[in-house]
């Protein structure tokens, strides 16, 4: 081999290189174990930790020094199904910014086609995009984009009347691209001050989606509250309850025509209750007891409201209340300043009630502790507009108040304060309220009771924890977003549900290396361990490259390592299967070793065949997100880190051995004669073959249409947790329970083992508020609990925590926009794949019989395996749904038939042009009989590693690595009784003539 030494150096360098970018992983990991140790299970005490050693010194190599923060950031990181975390992608209401830009425009036409831009987007498409395709559509060019009602406005004075449309839309999409950007860089910061490790957030497209990746983070609801918070601050001044009072009476009597009663005793109220009083009045009851039920406003009270306060209900009651407040018939009742009013809740709480009364717990032991959320009424306007907006807030921190309770302090500009200061002079002459209302949620409402508040400085009070005034003076200082954020996809991952991945990923891993090095040695020898030398650069390589680019490894992406280890040896298969060859034919060992490395000998099919698999891999990276990016990350480098190590590593390592007259073997006494003389007629058996297949095909197209595919929450959109319980539970009885709650089929499936489900709903999808989410968790954990101790809380429940062995584990989200767009995705990647490689396959052939069979093949095995799937589904251990894992799965099988197809029709097109005897089918079958041993060979070591994979990879990739070991089993199969066939009957009778014609009449030598 020329260059030789090249090669060494160059090898040497990069495993230098290598193992000094993985070093930085072992002290990372180290500096981690340290900081484990010292918390002792406590979350924000690791996390003080590491923050505290950031800019210290904790590696040294004598010439340079790095500190953690420099290790951490050169680390191989791990993904959320390994680490644990949470992974949000949040989408930008470009809706919200449309009607931003265009001033809140009463427009109908405008407005309309936001409506069918919402009914209309199509998969893959953005919102900008169907809004202006649904404005053309209504507008009909009668009603410009340029029109002062909508954009040519004195706010946005970029667009004015005389643009055309085309100009509007570029200057529109400019605009909702640097909102994107706004809300960017508000969320960065939010998150850069919240305190995890690492966290990721980048930007995806311009889709206006935002993706959060927060590893170790385990506070699943106020996380979500974080990030959606577009911290919207705002002033009001409140009615007070004495104000509304006879406004709720009047609600009361109104509903009581609309309302069933339900007749119970309860107690009179105490006087210093003002709506209790008007109810007493009302009432005139001499008895000492008053009804209620006959009270339908009343009646939902947990507790009378007092001050700014109009009543305490319960969280399940609140959207009743909404309703009531929203009749015609109620609104109304409102009449001068007061239909102008604006009713908003509080944050949730806990109080001690006792008849409709808050009360002290430790004075009235008799009283429950319940959840409830506050009623206020604002003092609205014509404009809707609060008395002071918070965009006069330059800085915000979390503080304790003279109680020694949690608070928020705000500082002001010099206009705000100024405001500050007549608006509370105002609320302390008239003895008002003052509500902090945060994205329409008041977070405080309180009096003014020692005159105006002068300097800018105020606090924020009200029943906090510290966790709450951290979030929130963290969201101030951040700012607000541009539009709402809505929680479009979620993934959370316990963290000892990510070590079980770890385990589970390094167990398949060392299984599938032993055994792969072993079949090696076995069946070539001496041969077999430089080839196993190679595969151990090799991985040495992969896991340098991937700290290199700071890659994060996921549990795909494992796979995808182990998987490299049965493509690192295919090449080395096909250069020993090529020397055993030469070497039969008399030619020396120096001459076959060297005849093997040729474009001859194996570099045309091993070329070939890793180019259709890159290709595949590129439409996988492209097309996938999250784990399936970083499989195929893997794959890909993997694809050529095999390839340089099986072409250079193994050639230098033989050529060592000639020249050291080393006993060199591509045998061993055991598999000489293994795989070798197939005489097997190929084309003689196409028709069974033929038959065969097409029965595949129609029953796997009729299941198709009767059974269907379990498509998941991936394709469908819905909500997934993965929950364990103490003991086993019937997972027909939890569906059963939990379909009642949730207002539609809830599915629940074994995951593993009966101590574990599996369980899908799709209540609520359409909500992206963080309050759905609480809800639905909620409802969970109410309808579950039974199957628990008592001590299992609902944050317990909920969130992660090291150690966690009961409750959800794992729970993701799919909004139905995202799988729109996945579905999509899935359908032209492999589409796109199958095109790419058929272009490729009939450049390189250079006759388009070869690629029909190529895509015949592939698109045979791609039905068998969706049919497996379709039959299947209803009855295996293992859950074989159709999502982003399955489609991975599907475009990994097109690859690898795409590879055995390649080695057969190399060889196939190395004999139509040689000089071999006989009729054209006979030909064709003595090219496919020499590469039964490198076709078998091959898909064994394959197979062999995906079993092991399927074995020990945990029960989240088994439906995954079943599709790839039945599309390998499948695409060996195709290769050899389709691929070959079809090719063969495709090219033309005169070209099977001239072909026979010049093989037989040419003279042999």
């Amino acid at each position: 081999m020329q260059n030789r030494g090249l090669v060494k150096f160059f090898a040497i360098l990069f495993a230098l290189v290598s193992i000094y970018q993985l070093s930085f992983t072992f002290v990372a990991n180290r500096v981690k174990s340290d900081a484990k140790a010292f918390a002792n299970g406590d979350e924000k005490k690791e996390v003080k930790y590491l923050d505290s050693i950031g800019k210290e010194n904790v590696y040294n190599l004598g010439f340079t020094k790095f500190t953690y923060k420099e290790v951490s950031d050169k680390q191989i990181n791990k993904g959320l199904d390994l680490e644990g975390g949470i992974n949000v992608i949040l989408q930008i209401s470009v809706k919200d910014v449309l009607k931003t830009l265009a001033n809140h425009t009463k427009n109908p036409v405008f407005n309309k086609a936001l409506e069918n831009a919402d009914k209309n987007q199509q998969g893959n498409q953005d919102y900008i995009d169907a809004f202006f395709v649904a404005f053309d559509e209504e507008s009909k060019g009668a009603v410009k984009l340029a029109d002062p009602e909508i954009f040519a406005h004195r706010n946005l004075e970029e667009v004015n009347f005389n643009m055309s449309d085309s100009q509007v839309k570029t200057i529109i999409k400019r605009k909702v691209k640097e909102s994107v950007e706004s809300a960017f860089r508000v969320l960065t910061e939010r998150i850069d001050k919240f305190g995890v490790v690492q966290p990721n957030i980048q930007m995806l497209g311009e889709s206006g989606r935002i993706l959060v990746e927060l590893p170790g983070a385990k506070d699943v609801d106020r996380i979500k509250k974080l990030l959606q918070s577009t911290a919207q601050l705002e002033f009001w001044e409140t009615y007070k309850i004495e104000e509304m009072g006879n406004f709720l009476m009047a609600t009361n009597e109104v509903l009581k025509k609309t309302e069933k009663a339900i007749e119970t005793k309860e107690t009179p109220k105490t006087a210093n209750d003002t709506l209790g009083n008007l109810l007493t009045d009302a009432s005139k009851g001499s008895d000492s007891t008053a009804v209620k039920g006959n009270n339908p406003w009343i009646d939902k009270m947990t507790a009378f409201g007092q001050g700014p306060i109009l009543g305490y209900f319960s969280p399940k009651d609140t959207a009743k209340i909404n309703s009531y407040l929203k009749m015609p018939e109620v609104k109304s009742l409102l009449t001068g300043e007061q239909r102008y009013a604006k009713f908003v809740w509080s944050k949730p709480q806990f109080i001690n009630v006792l008849n409709q009364q808050i009360v002290d717990p430790t004075k009235t032991p008799k009283s429950k502790k319940v959840e409830i959320l506050e009623l206020y009424a604002l003092k609205g306007n014509r404009q809707n507009t609060p008395a002071m907006s918070g965009g006069v807030v330059t800085d915000a921190s979390d503080k304790f108040d003279q109680m020694g309770k949690p608070s928020v302090e705000m500082v002001m500009n010099s206009k705000g304060a100024k405001d500050w200061e007549a608006l509370t002079g105002k609320a302390y002459t008239e003895k008002g309220f003052i509500a902090i209302v945060l994205d329409d949620v008041v977070y405080s409402a309180p009096g003014v009771t020692s005159g105006p508040i002068t300097g800018g400085i105020s606090q924020i009070t009200g029943n906090f924890n510290i966790s709450e005034t951290k979030d929130l003076a963290n969201i101030l200082r951040a700012g607000k977003l541009p539009a709402s954020a809505d929680i479009v996809q979620f993934d959370a991952v316990g963290p000892s549900l990510g070590q079980e991945a770890i385990d589970n990923g390094i167990t398949s891993a060392l299984v599938g290396l032993l055994l792969v090095s072993l079949w090696m040695v076995v069946y070539y020898g001496k041969s077999g361990w430089y080839a196993n030398v190679a595969l151990a650069v090799n991985l040495l390589f992969l896991f340098g490259i991937l700290a290199s680019i700071g890659a994060i490894l996921t549990l795909p992406g494992i796979a995808g390592i182990v998987l490299t280890m049965g493509t690192a040896v295919d090449a080395n298969i096909i250069i020993y299967e090529r020397a055993k060859e030469e070497l039969r034919m008399g030619k020396t060992l120096e001459e076959a070793v060297k005849v093997s490395f040729s474009w001859r000998g194996a570099m045309s099919s091993i070329t070939d065949a890793n180019v259709t698999h890159v290709l595949t891999g590129a439409v996988l990276f492209i097309f996938g997100t999250g784990p399936i990016k970083g499989f195929a990350t893997t794959l890909l480098i993997g694809i050529f880190t095999s390839l340089f190590t099986s072409i250079f590593i193994t050639r230098i390592l033989l050529e060592w051995s000639i020249a050291r007259k080393n006993n060199l073997t591509f045998v061993t006494s055991m598999s000489k004669n293994w795989f070798t003389n197939f005489n097997y007629d190929f084309l003689g058996k196409k028709k069974i073959t033929y038959i065969f297949s097409s029965c595949v095909v129609i029953v796997s197209v009729a299941s198709f249409f009767i059974n269907g595919l379990d498509e998941g929450v991936d394709f469908k959109g819905g909500r997934t947790f993965q929950i364990r319980f103490e003991k086993p539970v019937e997972a027909s009885e939890v569906s059963d329970e939990l379909t009642k709650v949730f207002d539609g089929v809830v599915q629940a499936k074994v995951l593993g083992d009966k101590e574990q489900l599996k369980i899908v709903t799709k209540y609520k999808i359409d909500d992206a508020s963080s309050e759905a989410d609480i809800e639905v968790n909620k409802m969970l954990f109410n309808n579950l609990k039974k199957y628990y101790g008592p001590d299992l809380t609902y944050e317990k429940f909920v969130n992660a925590y090291d150690g966690k062995t009961v409750g959800i584990v794992s729970s993701s989200k799919v909004g139905p926009a995202v799988a729109k767009d996945i579905k999509t995705n899935s359908f032209w990647a492999v589409l796109g794949a199958m095109g790419i490689v058929f272009l490729y396959l009939m450049i390189s052939f250079r006759k388009w019989q070869y690629s029909l069979g190529a895509i015949a093949a592939v698109a045979h095995d791609v039905i068998f395996v969706l049919g497996i799937y379709s039959l299947c589904y209803k009855f295996m251990p293992f859950h074989m749904e159709m999502d982003q894992h399955f489609i991975a799965a599907i475009l990994t099988v097109i690859g690898y038939s795409m590879n055995d197809t390649v080695i057969v029709f190399d060889r196939i097109r190395e004999y139509l042009a040689g000089k071999t005897k006989g009729s054209f089918n006979e030909i064709v079958n003595r090219s496919v009989n020499t590469t039964m041993s490198r076709t078998l060979n091959t898909s064994l070591t394959m197979i062999m590693v995906l079993l092991i994979m399927f074995i020990f990879g945990g029960e989240s990739i088994r439906g995954f690595i079943f599709a790839m070991l039945v599309g390998i089993i499948v695409g060996t199969y195709s290769s050899l009784f389709i691929a070959t066939p079809v090719l063969c009957d495709s090219i033309s009778d005169a070209e099977h003539k001239r072909i026979e014609d010049m093989h037989n009449n040419t003279e042999s030598k």
